[in-house]
């Protein structure tokens, strides 16, 4: 069973950075698509970026981009595997709960569709203060 952990998150000010990291210790995971999406107050939950299951295909949002971005460490031998969020140059609007997701469906890219990824963080809170 997948069970995805995030860590990072925190208070920063604009301009600052943080790091997200979501941490699952299923040996499925590394054969998973990857995204991090994240829900503002009072607004529905958005895609943030997305890597494929061996970090080849790559899609971040037009709201962060340039100023994000995503990778993670496939450790076939190791019982963890980690997907981060590397966001830099942040602003107030990035303020949200940020929430790492698994999509098992085997694709080779990466999609946006919140539906198709199956597997959800608890999330982990950013702020971001002007």
């Amino acid at each position: 069973q997948v069970q995805l952990v995030e860590s990072g998150g925190g208070s920063v000010q604009a301009g600052g950075s943080l790091r997200l990291s979501c941490a699952d210790s299923s040996r499925t995971f590394s054969g998973y698509a990857m995204g991090w999406f994240r829900r503002a107050p009072g607004k529905e939950r958005e895609f943030v970026a997305g890597i494929n299951w061996d970090g080849g295909s790559v899609y971040i949002a037009d709201s962060v981009k340039g100023r994000f971005t995503i990778s993670r460490d496939n450790a076939r031998n190791s019982a963890k595997n980690t997907v981060h969020l590397q966001m830099n140059s942040l602003k107030p609007e990035d303020t949200a709960v940020y929430y790492c997701a698994a999509d098992p469906s085997n694709r080779l890219d990466v999609t946006t569709e919140l539906g198709y990824y199956d597997y959800w963080g608890q999330g982990t809170q950013v702020t971001v203060s002007s």
